[in-house]
Formats: C-alpha cells, sequence, structure tokens
C-alpha cells in the first residue's frame, strides 16, 4: 500500500511516496520558502487591475495575477500562497498568491510517517532516494531499452526520448515512463514530451493511453501528434525536483549535508567543491543542525578538484 515518508533534514523536508518498496511520489520543501496553502498577512504595494503585488511582513513580494479588486494601494490583505518561489535560472520571478478573507495559516502539511535522521538505516536511500537525486541533478533518466533527458525551460520542461527499440513500442515504453518521471520528480505547469515517430494511429493512441495510465489526474494533455510529440499541463504550486537542481551549490549543499548524517558519530570535516563550501558557510545554522546530528564539531575545507556532486565528510 502506498505510504508517505517524510524525512526533515537540514535546510529542507523530503517526503516520499513509497509503493512496493519504490519512490513513486517525491517533492521537497525548502525550508526558507512559504509553502503553497499558506495564508498570510500581507500589504499590497501594487494596486494594478492584474498583476498586483503584494509584500508580507517578511519583505517577500508577491505577485497577484488576478488583481486585488477594489483595494487601494497601501492597504492591509490577507493572501494564500498558489505557487512558491521557483529557484533555479530565473529567481528574480515572484511567487504568485490570490486575495483571501481565509483566517492566517501555515499551509497543511503531507500527513506520512515521520522517518528518524540521523539513523542506521537510511530508509528513503533503500527506496531509491539516491537514484531520485542523480536523476534530477542529472536530467537523464534510464530505462529498459532507452532513456529520458529532462530539460527545463522558462517555457516549459521537455522531456526527449530516446532509444533502440522499434520506435512504435518505444513511444509507448517511453510514454509510460515519461508519465512515471513527471510524478516521481514533482514536475508541475507545461510539459512537452517528445517521443519517436509511431508509425501507426494505434501506437500513437497506446502512448497517450501510457501516459494516462502513469499519471495521476488533474492533468490535460493534446493527442500525440504525427511527428510524436505531446503536451502536458498539470498544476505547478513549487519547482519540481529538476528545478531545485538548477541551483545547483545549495541543491547539492543540502544533499551533502543528508549523505554526512548517516556517517559514523563524531567530529566531520566537510569537504567539497568551493561553490558548496560558500553555501555552508552563509548557513552557519545548517552546520550547527549537523553537529548536533553527528556529536561533533564539523569544519569546511574547500576542493577546486572535486565536481560540484562531489562533496564528502571525512571523520576528524
Amino acid at each position: 500500500m502506498p505510504e508517505w515518508r517524510i524525512e526533515r533534514g537540514i535546510g529542507e523536508t523530503r517526503c516520499a511516496m513509497v509503493e512496493d518498496g519504490e519512490i513513486v511520489e517525491a517533492r521537497i520543501d525548502l525550508d526558507e520558502l512559504t509553502r503553497a496553502g499558506s495564508v498570510l498577512p500581507a500589504r499590497l504595494i501594487s494596486a494594478a487591475r492584474r498583476n498586483a503585488i503584494a509584500k508580507d511582513k517578511g519583505s517577500t513580494e508577491y505577485l497577484l495575477p488576478k488583481g486585488a479588486g477594489k483595494v487601494s494601494e497601501g492597504s492591509a490583505i490577507t493572501i494564500e500562497v498558489t505557487r512558491e518561489a521557483i529557484p533555479g535560472s530565473e529567481p528574480w520571478k515572484r511567487p504568485l498568491a490570490r486575495v483571501t478573507d481565509a483566517t492566517p495559516a501555515q499551509a497543511r502539511p503531507i500527513k506520512g510517517r515521520e522517518v528518524a535522521l540521523p539513523s542506521p538505516r537510511d530508509e528513503l536511500g533503500v527506496a531509491g532516494w539516491n537514484d531520485l537525486i542523480e536523476q534530477a541533478r542529472s536530467g537523464v533518466v534510464q530505462f529498459a531499452g532507452g532513456e529520458l533527458r529532462i530539460s527545463p525551460t522558462p517555457a516549459m520542461t521537455l522531456i526527449d526520448v530516446d532509444g533502440y527499440l522499434p520506435p512504435d513500442e518505444l513511444a509507448v515504453r517511453g510514454a509510460a515512463e515519461a508519465a512515471k518521471a513527471i510524478r516521481r520528480l514533482d514536475i508541475g505547469g507545461s510539459i512537452g514530451i517528445d517521443l519517436p515517430t509511431a508509425g501507426s494511429k494505434g501506437a500513437r493512441h497506446a502512448a497517450a493511453a501510457a501516459i494516462d495510465e502513469h499519471l495521476p489526474q488533474p492533468f490535460e494533455r493534446t493527442a500525440v501528434n504525427g511527428l510524436g510529440f505531446v503536451q502536458i499541463v498539470r498544476p505547478r504550486v513549487r519547482a519540481s525536483l529538476v528545478e531545485l537542481a538548477q541551483d545547483r551549490a545549495s541543491f547539492e549543499a543540502r544533499a551533502l549535508l543528508r549523505r554526512a548524517a548517516f556517517e559514523p558519530p563524531g567530529p566531520k570535516c566537510i569537504v567539497a567543491h568551493p561553490a558548496v563550501i560558500a553555501v555552508l558557510e552563509g548557513h552557519p545554522e545548517w552546520l550547527e543542525a549537523l553537529s548536533r546530528q553527528v556529536g561533533g564539531t564539523v569544519g569546511l575545507r574547500a576542493d577546486a578538484n572535486l565536481p560540484i556532486s562531489g562533496g564528502y565528510a571525512e571523520s576528524r
């Protein structure tokens, strides 16, 4: 039976739905972001009929695509966050919100089983978390007979399907694997899947049916056209794991802290690429939290010869 497992890490909370021992759906909630669904007090700083702007008490600005009605500029309002800030290639984009009469409250968390961290057993790792993180950072998902290459762009996330199976078979299998990856990597918004050109309408219909089978609602999609392209639109309320990985240094810093938590107890020195070390130096509270987890002091050492994902923790 599917089960959400929740691991409260340093700088992020990791949520994974595990079914038959494998992760079928996942998300990462960053501690620094206000989660979608949160209701909070704000002040209207631009009263445009569309794309008004509000600012919360922490000075974060939110875009209100539907405006703020007849509320005048400078007035106090209550807003509900509908899309979180998206880290990565366009950090200037504001999170989205709407005006509401609801009482301020935090977004309701996912209900699931809390996984201890640190722990002698890496429950999420056993279910495939480390492989999932590698898929997010590389954008490559391999499957029997082919692979997916996932590329986030400002307009949409593109998924290219390639392999050595016969075109009709690869189109159907690739569509199924793309749908699974979309769910597993928490990809929302506009998504384009470029399948091999199938030689028959039957194969195109089967590919579309495979998407419908493996991708839970809500979503909308086009038919698979003669060139093998299909577009999907899903709700987008936060960054996908692939988009989070575009902010490489921060992404790798948090992933490294998770790996360090499973090392034997005692003082540690984190050795990593200078960009990762710079992120960790900017978050002393993360290092303090890791120190409590490992039961010893934590130092840092930059090594420019390491790849950005190649950091490690060594005992001192």
